[in-house]
């Protein structure tokens, strides 16, 4: 059997310095480079998210940045798609897929496939999201956990579009989204590993992080103030004017859009929109690390280490990524 080809996910939480060591290996190695960020798709979302300039994509391009309107939706089966077709174009030209960002559940759902799980429902997303509005997202969590205890012990209680998603699988076909993975992996076991879940490349997984939490808690905080200063309100603003979004939709439920859309609407102050952006931040990380410690073969570098490039290489070599 050939070997199959190399690919690299270079992970970790926000704030970590993901995309400088991303453009440090692209720069040595003969990578191209896929967005794994779930507001990065989002065309008119640049400030909040962080995402590159407009210079820097265009020496480095990214794919799956700036692919779709904030009004429309994106599950990880859609980025899944999307991925491989662009690993595929990237390694027929003989060059290695160079995966980065921190949607942890985009890497699973490449790594691992996905369940097949029942089509999003307007309906009851709209009659779900009404119910958290006027309930509470912990009601929502507490009906999860009657229905599908291990989904529930798996999503965070302040995780709203994941613990809708688990409701709407029920609620749309009267089967726990455990279950429904539970019969994939019966199958899995019974036909075997079939391609179109078992992810045909050689995958290095990096992780880069500060050391010490306190140094990414101040490097968040700092950021988001940068944010605030380059114009995150205006930006949002502008997003708002439109007047077809509308805070239940997953792009402007990401981090950051969601405590500005509230202070625009005169729910927070200035100084509440800044603290509750920083703390949700923060809680994005500390799930970002919870996904990233259960991560099999992951070499982990430091973000304030001058030598991670050397490591990055080092480790790719060891395990024979680099031919």
């Amino acid at each position: 059997m050939p070997s199959l080809p190399p690919a690299i996910f270079l992970m970790g939480p926000t704030a970590s310095g993901k995309t400088d060591l991303a453009l440090e290996l692209a720069r040595t190695l003969p990578c191209e480079l896929i967005s794994v960020d779930s507001a990065l798709v989002y065309k008119g979302m640049d400030i909040g998210t962080a995402k590159p300039s407009k210079a820097l994509l265009a020496e480095f391009p990214h794919r799956l940045v700036d692919i779709l309107d904030p009004a429309e939706s994106y599950s990880a089966a859609d980025f899944r798609r999307d991925a491989l077709q662009a690993m595929a174009e990237i390694t027929a030209r003989g060059r290695i897929p160079l995966l980065v960002g921190g949607t942890m559940l985009y890497f699973k759902a490449l790594l691992e496939g996905l369940a097949d799980m029942p089509s999003a429902d307007p309906g009851i997303r709209q009659a779900l999201e009404a119910q958290a509005n006027t309930e509470g997202l912990q009601a929502l969590h507490a009906e999860l956990a009657r229905i599908d205890p291990v989904s529930a012990a798996r999503i965070h209680p302040n995780d709203p579009q994941r613990i809708i998603r688990a409701l709407e699988v029920y609620q749309a076909g009267g089967v726990s989204m455990t279950e429904l993975r539970q019969r994939q992996n019966v199958q899995k076991g019974v036909a075997g590993a079939s391609g179109d879940v078992q992810l045909p490349y050689t995958v290095a997984s990096l992780a880069i992080a500060p050391a010490e939490r306190s140094l990414l808690h101040a490097r968040i905080a700092q950021r988001f103030e940068q944010m605030l200063e380059q114009g995150f309100i205006g930006e949002v603003r502008q997003l708002r004017d439109r007047g077809d979004l509308h805070p239940g939709l997953p792009s402007i439920r990401a981090v950051g859009y969601r405590q500005v859309w509230d202070h625009l609407d005169g729910k927070l102050s200035a100084t509440e929109m800044k603290e509750r952006g920083i703390i949700a931040t923060r809680q994005l990380a500390k799930r970002q690390f919870t996904w990233l410690r259960g991560w099999d073969g992951l070499k982990w570098l430091d973000s304030l280490a001058r030598d991670n490039l050397t490591q990055s290489l080092k480790y790719l070599g060891s395990i024979s990524i680099l031919s």
